[in-house]
């Protein structure tokens, strides 16, 4: 949360993450509207390109359509998924693990102490 105006007698602005503070002495909004531009991964070219907002939910991007392919999907806050080898790798690893007597009364005695 960033609190604009402070050291000032009016009352501060508080800003979230769908806006952003444009600096000056006066201190304007932006929003962020159906047909902006924004980041995010694609992925059909798998890498980081330059999308347009297709619907927003409270104020946030929930739809996207990249600008280089027109591939539509979710809004992923520029993160790119796990690859399908590394969720076979947790998954065959999970199967052994349980294989294992003793090891998962090990992982819940390692999650309490940590807690």
């Amino acid at each position: 949360m960033v609190t604009a105006l402070e050291g000032r007698d009016e009352k501060p602005i508080e800003c979230d993450a769908a806006s952003m503070i444009v600096s000056g002495w006066e201190t304007f909004m932006f929003q962020l509207r159906l047909g902006d531009d924004v980041d995010d991964y694609c992925i059909k070219c798998k890498r980081l390109t330059n999308h347009s907002i297709l619907s927003l939910v409270e104020g946030v991007p929930a739809k996207v359509r990249c600008r280089t392919c027109y591939n539509e999907g979710p809004f992923r806050k520029c993160e790119a998924p796990p690859s399908k080898r590394d969720l076979k790798k947790a998954e065959l690893f999970n199967t052994v693990l349980s294989g294992i007597p003793g090891a998962a009364e090990a992982e819940e005695k390692k999650g309490a102490k940590k807690k």
